[in-house]
């Protein structure tokens, strides 16, 4: 078995018209895909939302608001899962519930150091 993670992009923006219900219904599409996952005993670490705000650190040390300032597209947050390939990892993500909200999921193996 290898590890993976699921790196999970968004445009936040999309989030800001949803009620409150439609934030609830949301969120249990999220607990059940992750509860599916774990059920088959794949879960590594259910991961954790990542906060918007952030800085970006260059080369030259100089210090941008961040990330990712000049696109929509954000890193929202990650999942780490344990497949036995990436074609297996990859079709975990398939039902990840961000694709209903027009995100996608980065599947990347962990390469052990």
């Amino acid at each position: 078995m290898k590890d993976f993670m699921f790196v999970f992009r968004n445009d936040p923006s999309t989030l800001a018209d949803r009620s409150p219900e439609e934030m609830q219904a949301s969120m249990q599409k999220w607990m059940d895909w992750i509860g599916g996952i774990a059920a088959q005993g794949k879960l590594i670490d259910r991961g954790n939302r990542l906060n918007p705000a952030g800085r970006v650190v260059k080369p030259s040390l100089a210090i941008t608001d961040g990330p990712y300032i000049e696109t929509k597209e954000s890193v929202g947050g990650y999942t780490m899962v344990r497949a036995e390939s990436l074609d297996e990892a990859t079709e975990m993500a398939k039902g990840c519930p961000i694709l209903l909200f027009g995100g996608n999921v980065e599947v990347r193996e962990i390469d052990r150091m």
